[in-house]
């Protein structure tokens, strides 16, 4: 049971909507994207947790009982906690990831500022975030807001996605770039 990416998009951008504009009607946007954030967190850290989000072996009563519990050890509550409740409920769990990736640019947006998701081989110091951020504001024109994350597989270099562009530095991108110019001298 394979979901289109399309699909997926969709379904997290109408849910993000929906949980964004609950959250301004609570004036608790900011809240909302901590708690959220909390579960991301979550989810990055936790192959179970991952299962139980993705899989399609799970029934809706299942992952609602599952996702309760773990809201409810974790002291996600109000919003956050009844919202992805009502997504395991609906068997839409498997696009949390995007829902919550969703959630964080119309929040950026709303708030004057564009958001760039950033992947690197390592973990960034303060200087290096700080750096990033200026150019990434030079490019942009104006504040962004930097979702980053780790990824050891690049080896070296930077992915920014940021709107519709992405630029790709990685050292594993050139690699297999270089890897596929000499198949083809070959």
């Amino acid at each position: 049971m394979a979901q289109s990416g399309s699909m997926i998009s969709g379904v997290s951008q109408r849910y993000a909507r929906s949980l964004f504009e609950l959250a301004r009607d609570e004036n608790s946007i900011a809240e909302t994207e901590k708690e959220l954030g909390r579960f991301a967190a979550m989810l990055k850290e936790s192959a179970d947790l991952q299962r139980l989000v993705t899989s399609p072996v799970f029934s809706a009563e299942d992952q609602f009982r599952a996702i309760s519990a773990i809201l409810d050890k974790a002291g996600i509550k109000g919003l956050v906690g009844n919202f992805l409740r009502v997504v395991a409920q609906n068997r839409r769990l498997f696009a949390v990831p995007g829902i919550i990736a969703s959630f964080r640019q119309i929040a950026a947006e709303a708030r004057g500022e564009v958001s760039a998701d950033v992947i690197s081989a390592h973990a960034l110091d303060t200087a290096q975030e700080k750096e990033l951020k200026a150019a990434l504001k030079s490019v942009a024109g104006k504040d962004v807001t930097v979702n980053l994350s780790v990824d050891p597989s690049l080896l070296g270099g930077l992915v920014v996605k940021m709107g519709s562009r992405q630029i790709d530095t990685s050292l594993k991108t050139k690699l297999n770039s270089l890897k596929l110019a000499l198949k083809e001298v070959g």
